[in-house]
């Protein structure tokens, strides 16, 4: 199959670039089926971006208390209505004691 360059539009930015018949020799030969979207800047504007931006979860501290003992504690999850909750020491307990059934 022979390519020829083609002129395609970035989605960032909306300026035409060249996507050469070299890249879509490349694409075809990784089975890649999707034509590139961006052009070199954008890409690499996004990739520097990368994980840096990425939003920062916040981690969750509820205190609660143990369903098993009673125990007041601290999970890192909001519990779910309607199901039990344990302190560190309860969920070691039943974790021990369900793998030992398998």
């Amino acid at each position: 199959m022979e390519f020829q360059d083609k002129i395609l539009r970035c989605v960032d930015c909306a300026t035409e670039f060249v996507w050469t018949a070299g890249e879509q020799l490349f694409f075809a030969d990784k089975n890649f089926k999707n034509e590139p979207k961006r052009c070199k800047a954008c890409k690499a504007k996004r990739a520097n971006r990368g994980a840096g931006s990425a939003p920062v979860r916040e981690r969750v501290e509820t205190h609660t208390v143990c369903s098993a003992c009673g125990k007041e504690t601290t999970v890192p999850f909001r519990p779910t209505q309607g199901r039990p909750v344990f302190c560190r020491e309860c969920f070691q307990q039943r974790k021990f004691v369900g793998a030992g059934g398998v």
